[in-house]
């Protein structure tokens, strides 16, 4: 018996009992649908956070005042730790960087006309604008001479200016924060969750001089909240946050003793780390799929053993009429194996639908690829090879004088 007619009689043995096939093949089919669509949401779920970090950019670096020590000891002998102005100015110049903007933020009240809301409002430099990839949608962003008069000029996010300007041409007129009017220069681009947790759309932007004259009030003049730089594209950002350190200690007149008085955060080490749990998390998915498909093929192995009770008189009529113990093994064996493929097609369109189904919700993007079809076929076959090698082999075991005794 060749392998063709092997399969044909599989599927007319599956087609004679079409209940029990279909019960047999449904724990197979959710097993299928959960691997496929559990490794296709843990693919999606990686590939958009690595498309968020990459919007933010990998090689950003953030400098805030106080370090994990620095911040008690400092305060108990009197000082504050602090960044300032003069400190971005220098990083700025570090060859290792691309550039360094200091900035000054704070949540203040909006209003325009009878319309209010509470923002955050940031204040930084021109470099800004760069260092994070902001860009321009309508109108222009202020210059370092608009810094330098400290111009009450505004950038505002698409979503504030639909919200304070729907329907109107934003640039030129003014929105009042805290009761000082600033001028709309520019409407940003884009859209999406930043770093700091804020939307890129809801942003307003003031020069770092506007901030401080009008709206932030330091303790002493010239500090600034935090630095954010950018190392070198290319470069090595280790080495990008070494200079930082040393310039910063230095600046600060630190002690070779005494722990710094600031902290760097490296963007990339978040990225590294989200990647890394993205990626535990879509192999835990794949594990609770597979358990669901192991559960189907103990299932088919039941059935299977029912099967060969069910027909011991059919393999003791084969067996007697020339068919050798391993044509029936194979037989067997390969209803398993094509119960458990049939229903892996059926697992994979189930699960292309339910894809689909999530993806139309337009809130995440979840997409069956080629290689997560090839492990659930694989999977699968394997379900039906495993589990179904007990019950063909005892199959093949009979011998064919007690199975045509058998009633």
């Amino acid at each position: 018996m060749n392998l063709l007619q092997i399969v044909v009689e599989a599927f007319r043995s599956m087609l004679a009992n079409r209940l029990r096939t279909l019960l047999t093949m449904l724990g197979i089919i959710i097993g299928i649908t959960s691997v496929v669509l559990l490794l296709a949401v843990g693919d999606s779920m990686k590939r958009f956070i690595g498309k968020e970090l990459e919007q933010l950019g990998t090689n950003m670096l953030f400098i805030s005042p106080g370090g994990d020590r620095a911040q008690q000891q400092r305060m108990r002998s009197g000082a504050q730790p602090a960044l300032t102005v003069r400190d971005a100015e220098a990083l700025n110049q570090l060859p290792s960087l691309s550039g360094a903007a200091p900035v000054l933020q704070g949540s203040f009240n909006l209003s325009v006309g009878n319309e209010n809301a509470g923002k955050t409002v940031h204040g930084v430099s021109p470099a800004m604008f760069k260092i994070r990839g902001w860009k321009i949608d309508k109108g222009s962003a202020f210059s370092d001479a608009d810094v330098r008069a400290s111009a009450r000029m505004v950038v505002i996010g698409r979503k504030i200016a639909d919200q304070f300007f729907y329907k109107q041409d934003p640039l030129g007129k003014y929105i009042r924060i805290e009761n000082v009017s600033f001028q709309v220069v520019g409407v940003l681009y884009g859209e999406g969750k930043q770093v700091d947790g804020g939307d890129l759309s809801e942003y307003v932007i003031v020069p770092i001089t506007a901030a401080a004259a009008n709206l932030v009030k330091m303790q002493f003049p010239g500090n600034v909240h935090y630095v954010v730089a950018q190392g070198k594209s290319g470069g090595n950002l280790q080495d990008a946050i070494l200079d930082i350190g040393e310039t910063l200690r230095d600046r600060h007149h630190i002690k070779i003793d005494q722990p710094d008085d600031f902290r760097i955060d490296n963007l990339a080490s978040f990225a590294e780390t989200a990647q890394k749990i993205s990626a535990g998390i879509a192999a835990l998915l794949a594990l609770i799929g597979a358990i669901s498909l192991v559960v189907g093929g103990i299932g088919i192995m039941n059935i299977m053993l029912v099967s060969v009770t069910e027909r011991t008189r059919e393999i003791g009529i084969r067996m007697a009429i020339g068919a050798k113990p391993r044509d029936v093994l194979l037989q067997f064996l390969t209803e398993a194996v094509v119960i458990c493929l049939v229903g892996g097609i059926f697992g994979i369109v189930l699960a292309s639908l339910a894809a689909a189904g999530i993806t139309a919700t337009g809130k995440f993007d979840v997409d069956i690829t080629l290689q997560a079809v090839i492990v659930a076929c694989g999977f699968s076959s394997l379900v039906g090879v495993f589990f179904g090698f007990y019950p063909a082999r005892r199959a093949s075991k009979l011998l064919p004088v007690d199975c045509l005794r058998y009633e």
